[in-house]
C-alpha cells in the first residue's frame, strides 16, 4: 500500500468508531471501561493528531511505520500525524487510556504552561515505548480523568484546568522519556525548528514587541515567509499567534483584583488604556471592564 493510499482518520472518526462522545475537535480523552469485543480499525491508517496510548491491562500488538510493537500493561507510546498505525492483535482483557490532541491545541493553550522545547520529542522519527510504574500510569490516568470530567461539565476555570492537566501529563511523560532515552537525538524539520524558535522568542518578548517584522528579522526571514511557515506548522499566522498570547496574558492579569485596567495596559506596554481597550475588544468582543464583570466579578472600586 502506498503512502498516498493510506487512510487518514480524524479524532472525531476514531472517537465515534469506538462508541465514545467527542469532547473537542482538538483534544479528546478516551478511557476504556469494558474489555473490547473488537476494534474497528484493522487496516493501516494515519490520524490528523498526536496521540498518547497507555495500556492499562493486557496487551496490544501493532505495526507502527511497519515496525512491530507489543505494548503491554503499564506501557505507553506516542503516535504522531506521520505515524502509520496498523493493529495486529489484542488480548481479551485489554484496557487502554488515550489522549488525542492536535497541533492547534498545543499552540492555542500551552504558551505559558509548557516550554516549547518540551514538545521536541513529538517530531522524532523514532517512536520508542516506555515502561512505567503502576503509580505513574495511575497518575496519568487520573489527570486524563480530570480533563474528561471538565470537558463534560460547566465549571469555573474549566479551560485553565484542562490546559494545566494536559501540561502536567506532557511534563511527566517528557521527564520519563528523557530518563529512559537520555541520548536519543530529536531532529526537527526546518519549519518545526523555526516555529519552536519563534514561540520561544514570542514568550520572551511579546510585551515589548508585537510586530511580525521584529521576529522575522531575528529569524532572518521576511514577514510573509515567517507567517507561511507558522501557518503550515501551527495553523496560525505570526500576527494571530502574537495577538493570542497578548490576549491570554491580558485575561490572566484581568483576573487579578488588585490590578486596575490602566495598570494592566501599562504592564502589557500599550501606549495608553484606551488603545489596550480597543485591542482587547477587537479580539474578544468584550471591553476589559466587561470581561472583569462577566468572568471574574473582580472589579475594583476605582473602575466601577
Amino acid at each position: 500500500m502506498s503512502a498516498n493510499s493510506i487512510i487518514k482518520h480524524t479524532i472525531r472518526e476514531i472517537t465515534e468508531a469506538l462508541g465514545d462522545t467527542l469532547q473537542s475537535n482538538d483534544l479528546h480523552v478516551y478511557i476504556s471501561t469494558d474489555t473490547f469485543d473488537n476494534i474497528p480499525f484493522t487496516y493501516p491508517f494515519r490520524t490528523d493528531n498526536y496521540g498518547i496510548l497507555i495500556v492499562r491491562k493486557g496487551y496490544v500488538k501493532v505495526l507502527i511505520n511497519l515496525i512491530p510493537y507489543t505494548i503491554k500493561e503499564n506501557e505507553i507510546i506516542v503516535l504522531t500525524p506521520q505515524t502509520v498505525f496498523h493493529l495486529q492483535e489484542f488480548s481479551k482483557n485489554l484496557k487502554i487510556a488515550s489522549l488525542s490532541f492536535t497541533t492547534d491545541f498545543i499552540f492555542k493553550n500551552t504558551y505559558k504552561i509548557i516550554e516549547v522545547d518540551a514538545f521536541s520529542f513529538l517530531v522524532t522519527p523514532v517512536i520508542p515505548k516506555l515502561k512505567l510504574e503502576p503509580k505513574d500510569v495511575n497518575l496519568i490516568v487520573e489527570l486524563l480523568g480530570i480533563i474528561k470530567e471538565k470537558h463534560n461539565k460547566k465549571s469555573f476555570f474549566k479551560e485553565e484546568i484542562i490546559a494545566s492537566s494536559f501540561g502536567l501529563i506532557m511534563y511527566y511523560y517528557v521527564s520519563k522519556f528523557k530518563e529512559a532515552y537520555p541520548n536519543l537525538e530529536v531532529k526537527n524539520t526546518r519549519y518545526e525548528e523555526i516555529t519552536f524558535r519563534f514561540l520561544k522568542l514570542l514568550n520572551e518578548n511579546f510585551k515589548q514587541e508585537r510586530s511580525v517584522q521584529y521576529y522575522a528579522d531575528i529569524l532572518c526571514l521576511t514577514p510573509g515567509h515567517l507567517s507561511k511557515i507558522l501557518k503550515e506548522v501551527s495553523g496560525r499566522s505570526a500576527s494571530q499567534l502574537i495577538n493570542e498570547i497578548v490576549i491570554m496574558e491580558a485575561k490572566i492579569l484581568l483576573d487579578d483584583p488588585k490590578l486596575t485596567i490602566a495598570q494592566i495596559a501599562d504592564e502589557l506596554q500599550f501606549s495608553d488604556q484606551s488603545f489596550f481597550g480597543k485591542f482587547f475588544k477587537k479580539h474578544t468582543g468584550n471591553s476589559p471592564l466587561n470581561y472583569k464583570k462577566l468572568y471574574s466579578g473582580k472589579v475594583s472600586a476605582k473602575e466601577n
